[in-house]
């Protein structure tokens, strides 16, 4: 029997169908999964692409099955179960062969097993996959990162599998060690950033209009400029019934959100690079606020909304907050890439990733094409707003955002991820803020010193203690 061309381990959901994804596009493939009977499961789902796929119910065998140099995807629960698959297999392994972690894996537990194996002479790869269980079965967005040689060897599997833009792979090989899970987990805090803003625009309109309604507005401005899949599929939502009681799906969803870490990764590294994702940011504390629901509750009784505003917002005025806030977070997304490039060296090609993102992934949008370009060109100053179209769009667009968040704030509808990127916007405009107090105060009261705008630094005031 021909040898496989690469093994994958773990057979959920995700894993299955990333499987089928590479019998369907001809590749000969090796399974494994710790519970043995969920393999002939899968073969069975394969259909006539059981063919290209050899179960195997052990390690051992799959090691077996593979052609060398070997290539084993392990697509299993972010953290210790990754470990536990790497030390079952390492063992088994010949120098010269690799292991692919596919999972949400925090890139700084891939840096250090990169780290870990980097004397073996096994090769370890971080790959960050979006797209969800359909784009992992049909093609989603792969970000991979490693050795460059690494890639050189799953490269023509990674391209034929991924997500194609006009005929161009949404894959690539972005960086070494952790790079290509960093990337993945900017690209799902930005989809926390943009869930959220959308949910606050939704929160804005149900009091005046029918999910059905909302969901044939979102349908309309995802024909225009707002044109991305987070949209797209909003609208579905929001015209969808629920079988059993014949109302609104939506309306009979628990509001209380949850999260698998990577916003919350993504803010913290954000932070420790010295940098804002403030609408990121925002976005993980409403999950974390959601969640609270028995407080929220005793808080719809006890605390008043004082006075409440009812002029509801245009709809066009809504288009273009989102549009606006949509923008900002692609830019402190962007701006984080930038500072992890620098921090570990990694060369991250902007447009490339802009690229990658343009299908398959979640946070896919018509407004990538652009950011790409904006990229290649150079983001002045690093920041996506300040490159000249986006620039233009967002001045055009800003006074519908300030707008919309006031009428938030006066009709009490929270909107934390708007307005955050408004006070983004105006933290960004003004060439001289209000940090200078700050800095007075911290000389006040810790002798901490500060830089005077004649450029002499380490200077005390001569504060009145009295």
């Amino acid at each position: 029997m021909a040898k496989a061309e690469i093994g994958l381990v773990g057979l959920a959901v995700m894993g299955a169908n990333l499987a089928t994804n590479i019998a369907e596009k001809g590749f000969r493939i090796a399974i494994h999964n710790r519970t043995a009977a969920r393999i002939p499961e899968v073969l069975t789902q394969a259909g006539a692409l059981a063919g290209n796929m050899v179960g195997c119910d052990s390690a051992e065998a799959l090691v077996a099955a593979i052609a060398p140099p070997r290539a084993i995807i392990i697509m299993v629960k972010a953290g210790a179960p990754v470990d536990a698959v790497i030390r079952q297999f390492l063992p088994l392994l010949e120098k010269g062969d690799m292991l692919i972690d596919a999972g949400n894996a925090n890139f700084h537990d891939t840096r250090r097993r990169a780290e870990e194996l980097k004397d073996t002479g096994i090769g370890f790869v971080g790959m960050g996959v979006s797209g969800g269980e359909e784009g992992a079965r049909h093609g989603p967005s792969i970000m991979v990162g490693g050795p460059a040689k690494s890639y050189q060897r799953i490269g023509p599997v990674v391209e034929a599998i991924s997500a194609k833009h006009k005929g161009v792979p949404c894959a690539a090989h972005v960086g070494p060690d952790g790079a290509g899970h960093f990337v993945k987990t900017v690209h799902n805090g930005i989809e926390y950033a943009d869930m959220q803003m959308i949910a606050e625009i939704y929160g804005l309109l149900r009091a005046s209009r029918k999910d059905a309604e909302m969901g044939q507005l979102f349908q309309r401005w995802n024909a225009g400029p707002l044109e991305s899949y987070l949209i797209e599929i909003t609208g579905k939502i929001l015209q969808t019934a629920d079988p059993e009681t014949g109302n609104p799906m939506v309306g009979e969803i628990v509001d209380s959100a949850g999260q698998k870490g990577t916003g919350r990764w993504t803010v913290i590294e954000a932070l420790t690079l010295g940098q804002s994702a403030s609408t990121i940011e925002a976005a993980v504390g409403a999950r974390s606020w959601s969640a609270d629901r028995n407080a929220r509750g005793a808080g719809a009784a006890a605390l008043d909304a004082g006075a409440i505003g009812d002029d509801a917002p245009a709809q066009a005025d809504l288009e273009q907050a989102l549009l606006a806030a949509k923008i900002i977070a692609y830019s402190q997304g962007f701006s984080l890439l930038l500072a992890a490039d620098r921090e570990y060296g990694w060369r991250l090609d902007l447009a490339r990733i802009a690229e990658i993102w343009r299908e398959g992934c979640i946070i896919r949008s018509a407004l990538l094409d652009e950011m790409a370009s904006a990229a290649r060109a150079g983001l002045p100053h690093g920041h996506l707003i300040l490159s000249e179209p986006f620039a233009v769009r967002l001045n055009a667009a800003l006074p519908a955002l300030r707008r919309v968040v006031a009428t938030s704030a006066a009709s009490g509808q929270p909107a934390p991820a708007l307005a955050a990127a408004l006070a983004y916007y105006d933290t960004m405009r003004q060439a001289r803020g209000t940090t200078n107090l700050i800095q007075a105060q911290r000389d006040f009261f810790g002798a901490h010193g500060f830089e005077r705008l004649d450029g002499r630094t380490g200077q005390h005031g001569p504060w009145a203690m009295g």
